[in-house]
């Protein structure tokens, strides 16, 4: 979106004709998913409209099933193509721009795939928070001790940025909420991370990994380290150390893997799945072919040791689209081209409300400072003028308002209440 964001700004008139491919008609913007599921930012404002940013270009919502680069073709699946079984379309192209990010790395866990939930999408997000909430709901009116226990114990799995502020994000929520239920505490939640490093957060530094692992254990949260998860099948979550938590909430934020369409390729990749990339973004030895983000392994021409790839980040991949469309227009053009050269500036993250830790240009901070570091960095980073003050509005009410506690889990099956009516004749009760 960045990249084809940038073309539609600097092409002349018939210079060149952008199709964007998506099965989702947004995009979304990641590092916003944990203050969404704690409900301190609406969803929609966390998702940037194709349509709406991309006026000048062709958007697509489908999904490419493979990539015929001999042919210059691209098979597309799209809603229309499942309605009417017509098939899989074909979408010609003479340049083409691979960017399908990463996706969820899951491992054999005995249980995982039944019980997992996922914290890569903003529908992931929202559904999170409606279970946390609803899951407080059970604890509330269940008279089984066992059922309430493990409706209010938590089990996060992955000490990166995901799990660490989706958990601290979500915790901050679940606490704050108890205190309006007349039968359960803030000290009967229990909150658990399992980290099979012997460290959290490794892109803010030793020194403010340590910080974070500290300020979490001060929230009564258990942080395991040098700790995996070995099942959680009957929704046991058992780890490797030997213990076992009953728990009906199992969060997977373990780390990420190359989108699976780069495999049907057949363009050059890395022995982990990303393609091979030159500094210029261009695909190693195949002309027209270009790629950024997750799905690129670009040559880190500021590192200390030859052979470094730049980090799967946001950091890089927003800077690179910069370099990326004005390759491509050099290439149109006949001019020569540029090389990504970006040194690494730092990292921020969120610990919830008014906490976190960055490490920036060489600078530690921690706490309030932090947190509104991170705020600002990511309100900078949202594309469009119009989510930016979205985001900044509802920030401003936040602070002026109390927290939405509200649990909209009907909203992932709205037909529930209009089935029953007609299948049983009974109408849903106003409250």
């Amino acid at each position: 979106m960045y990249t084809a964001l940038r073309l539609q700004r600097k092409l002349r008139r018939g210079e060149a004709h952008v199709i964007v491919i998506d099965p989702e008609p947004y995009m979304t913007y990641q590092p916003f998913l944990p203050e969404a599921a704690a409900g301190s930012i609406s969803p929609r404002h966390v998702v940037v409209p194709l349509r709406r940013t991309l006026p000048k270009c062709q958007v697509v919502v489908g999904e490419v099933t493979a990539i015929d680069h001999a042919k210059r073709t691209a098979t597309v699946s799209t809603l229309a193509t499942r309605e009417d079984g017509t098939g899989a379309i074909e979408v010609h192209y003479d340049e083409l721009v691979l960017a399908p990010g990463s996706v969820s790395r899951t491992l054999p866990v005995p249980g995982l795939a039944d019980y997992g939930i996922g914290f890569k999408t903003v529908e992931e997000a929202i559904g999170l928070r409606n279970h946390v909430l609803e899951q407080m709901d059970i604890a509330s009116s269940t008279r089984d001790p066992d059922v309430r226990d493990a409706a209010l114990t938590f089990v996060f799995v992955g000490g990166g940025y995901a799990g660490v502020e989706a958990l601290a994000e979500l915790e901050d929520m679940a606490r704050y909420a108890a205190r309006y239920y007349h039968n359960i505490r803030p000290d009967d939640l229990k909150f658990v991370l399992v980290e099979a490093s012997g460290r959290i957060l490794p892109e803010v530094g030793e020194e403010m990994g340590r910080y974070a692992l500290r300020e979490l254990r001060g929230r009564n949260i258990d942080v395991r380290l040098d700790t995996r998860l070995d099942s959680c099948a009957g929704r046991v979550a058992v780890l490797s150390d030997g213990s076992r938590f009953p728990t009906r909430t199992l969060v997977w934020t373990a780390g990420v893997k190359p989108h699976p369409i780069l495999a049907s390729t057949g363009l050059p990749l890395t022995d982990r799945g990303r393609l091979k990339c030159a500094a210029t973004l261009t695909v190693e030895g195949v002309a027209h072919a270009w790629a950024g983000g997750d799905a690129a392994a670009v040559p880190d021409l500021t590192a200390a040791e030859p052979g470094t790839e730049c980090a799967p980040n946001a950091q890089h991949a927003v800077r690179q689209t910069k370099v990326l469309a004005r390759n491509l227009l050099a290439s149109l053009r006949g001019r020569p081209l540029t090389e990504y050269r970006h040194k690494y500036v730092g990292s921020v993250a969120s610990l919830g409300l008014h906490k976190g830790v960055a490490h920036v240009y060489g600078r530690k901070l921690k706490g309030y400072p932090a947190w509104f570091l991170h705020r600002a960095y990511h309100l900078s980073r949202i594309p469009t003028f119009n989510r930016k003050a979205r985001v900044l509005a509802e920030w401003t009410l936040t602070g002026l308002f109390k927290r939405e506690i509200v649990s909209l889990g009907s909203l992932e099956n709205p037909r529930a209440e209009f089935e029953l009516a007609a299948d049983t004749g009974r109408h849903p009760e106003a409250s």
